[in-house]
């Protein structure tokens, strides 16, 4: 026993060396190559969120009928003419009392909102973390109308708005106001909902690069939700579905190729409008989601 304690506690005196002598090393090359590669802490600092008041004239807002908000981190030498627009998730509601829920919550009120967000990921401004895209101008458009920025409708009796496509839009064109407009590469992105988002827009989006020459791409991550029989035996999924489109009026903004073809609850599932697309889109996707079993 005796001789184990020995073993135990001489692994892990070897195992804090390692440790300090890795974050010493990490921490020199930080310092040694002239700030390309600095502790990813040292980049990331809290983005604020900006209210996009100038939507609510056009009828652009939450479900509460608070204005939408983003959170934008300006791009900067290589990367100042070029935006990623990333399109956040947070799920849908499927019915007046889901979204009365939501409506009191971030995800339904920019006045719920967290005042700051920090960017990870494809959004970092970490050279370390997000070498491709550390330096492009950086926003993250929230999520605050249940319906993946597709909905167009008002429900008076319970002050529910449902204005998720006029959201998208006026964001859209306010972000090509101040600069995207001449931009030399674009890119869509979103998860989960947003990712759903990013498909059922991603000819849109470029749509508003018509002629510009401007290369446009979207990227949908942990979005393609299938219609298919999950561990019920049954189709939980579209029932559920079915749900939003009805109580968002979501019908009316669903790809035309697809509802000219095949019912609007279909048409909201990415198996049947991603053939459609024309604008070059990438999908990730895991092999297993919880949503999906």
């Amino acid at each position: 026993m005796g001789e184990m304690i020995g073993m135990i506690k001489l692994f892990l005196v070897e195992l804090f060396i390692l440790v300090v002598v890795g974050s010493t090393r990490a921490i020199s090359d930080g310092h040694n190559s002239g700030g390309g590669r600095r502790l990813a802490a040292a980049h990331n600092l809290p983005v604020p969120l900006t209210l996009l008041t100038s939507a609510v004239d056009k009828g652009a807002v939450c479900i509460d009928g608070s204005p939408p908000a983003y959170h934008l981190d300006p791009g900067f030498d290589a990367g100042k003419n070029r935006w990623i627009v990333n399109l956040e998730g947070g799920g849908w509601c499927d019915n007046v009392r889901g979204c009365l829920y939501r409506k009191a919550s971030r995800l339904g009120s920019s006045n719920l909102m967290d005042k700051h967000m920090y960017f990870a990921g494809i959004m970092s401004s970490s050279p370390v973390d997000n070498p491709d895209f550390y330096n492009w101008n950086r926003v993250m458009i929230r999520y605050c109308d249940g319906a993946s920025f597709a909905g167009e409708g008002y429900d008076s009796g319970n002050g529910l708005y449902f204005r998720g496509q006029r959201i998208f839009s006026a964001a859209i064109q306010y972000f090509l106001s101040i600069g995207m407009a001449s931009a030399d590469q674009v890119l869509l992105t979103g998860t989960s909902a947003g990712a759903l988002a990013v498909m059922l827009h991603c000819d849109q989006f470029s749509g508003f690069f018509a002629g510009q020459g401007t290369t446009v791409k979207c990227l949908a991550d942990a979005g393609l939700f299938l219609d298919a029989v999950d561990v019920s035996g049954g189709r939980t999924l579209r029932s559920y579905y079915e749900g939003v489109i009805a109580t968002h009026g979501v019908a009316q903004n669903l790809p035309k190729s697809c509802t000219d073809r095949l019912d609007a609850t279909s048409c909201f599932f990415p198996q049947n409008i991603i053939d459609s697309i024309n604008t070059p889109i990438f999908l990730l996707n895991a092999a297993y989601d919880t949503w999906q079993v």
